[in-house]
């Protein structure tokens, strides 16, 4: 309840009818227009996956997965998902996608340990998607490349929503704008990760902020990341500089930088052991995920996630999270809302 903030003289631009409406049409807009601009197809995906097996997203390592035991698999462990950062790679060997192309999934997830404010949630929905890549392509500039259509995506599917409702003035710049979290730490060297975010966004409307989770020079890291996807290294640590990060945007309502996707270059063989050493997780090279990736059964990929309820927020220019999807509040924050005139679905 004490992250809940209150906008100002907050009155929603659409009702919850239109909002409903609304959301539906961003959704399958921005979705068509996605996998068309990185050449996706959509599979289905699973909403929990077997516990020991390596493919839950960890997060920041210390998240509990929701989990529950199956009656005719001999009690065997079942997890709901984080996020399908892992299982997404393993398709793309699977389905035999070649370079250049890949998948995009409908996820669904619980994140029961999420501290809920007006953009986190339990639940979590999400545009996963992976692309299979080349040896040439593990670089920043690709990564880069892919991130400005991406961006381009958004822009498109906010001026689609201008077009149908003409209150919702669009915002965001032409241009996001690239910087690394060292460069970041170094610029505003006495703000928190945060405040640095904050401050960056407010500044250029769009940001796309590299190398998150790779240690910076004053021993901390932006933000967390597991070991096992993102290829986080720093070229101390003997990797490439920033080969994943979040695309950030400024939201006016909330007054404050919100995170609509984070994603980036996976790891290679190389880059995974090193991770792992650097986390002190080496015992979990012999999960069978890892195994395949070490074995070399895995393509080169890179992928993401897209915050579905985020864009919609931001898009529909709602003040929470809960106007744009169904979850479940804390009483005084449900009781705050209503008194604001926040709907919550």
């Amino acid at each position: 309840m004490s992250k809940l903030f209150i906008p100002a003289n907050y009155k929603p631009y659409l009702d919850l009818q239109q909002t409903e409406k609304a959301i539906k049409l961003l959704k399958d807009f921005f979705e068509s227009n996605l996998s068309t601009e990185l050449q996706l197809r959509r599979v289905t995906a699973p909403l929990f996956v077997l516990h020991g097996t390596g493919l839950n997203d960890d997060l920041n390592s210390v998240e509990r997965p929701v989990k529950f035991p199956i009656k005719d698999m001999n009690e065997s462990v079942a997890e709901v998902v984080h996020s399908l950062a892992k299982w997404k790679r393993m398709m793309l060997a699977d389905y035999g996608i070649p370079a250049t192309y890949g998948l995009y999934t409908d996820m669904n997830a619980i994140r029961a340990d999420e501290e809920l404010d007006n953009v986190h949630s339990l639940y979590v929905d999400q545009w996963d998607w992976e692309l299979t890549i080349t040896p040439e392509q593990r670089n920043t500039a690709y990564l880069q490349r892919i991130v400005r259509k991406i961006y381009n995506v958004f822009r498109r599917t906010e001026y689609f929503m201008y077009e149908n409702y003409p209150d919702l003035k669009p915002s965001l710049p032409e241009d996001i704008f690239f910087i690394h979290a060292q460069e970041l730490l170094d610029r505003y060297p006495g703000l928190s990760p945060k405040e640095r975010e904050n401050r960056i966004t407010r500044e250029y409307g769009a940001v796309f902020v590299m190398g998150i989770g790779a240690a910076l020079s004053d021993g901390s890291i932006h933000d967390g990341r597991a070991a096992d996807y993102d290829d986080w290294t720093s070229p101390g640590d003997g990797g490439l500089p920033g080969l994943n990060g979040d695309i950030l945007v400024w939201n006016p309502l909330l007054d404050c930088a919100l995170e609509l996707s984070s994603m980036g270059i996976r790891v290679d063989p190389e880059a995974l052991r090193r991770q792992l050493a650097i986390r002190g997780q080496q015992e979990r090279a012999g999960l069978m995920f890892h195994q395949r990736l070490l074995n070399g059964e895995l393509p080169l990929s890179m992928g993401g996630g897209i915050g579905q309820s985020r864009l919609c927020l931001q898009l529909l220019q709602k003040a929470h999270i809960g106007e744009t999807q169904s979850s479940v509040w804390p009483r005084d924050m449900v009781s705050a809302c209503r008194q604001a005139g926040i709907v919550l679905i």
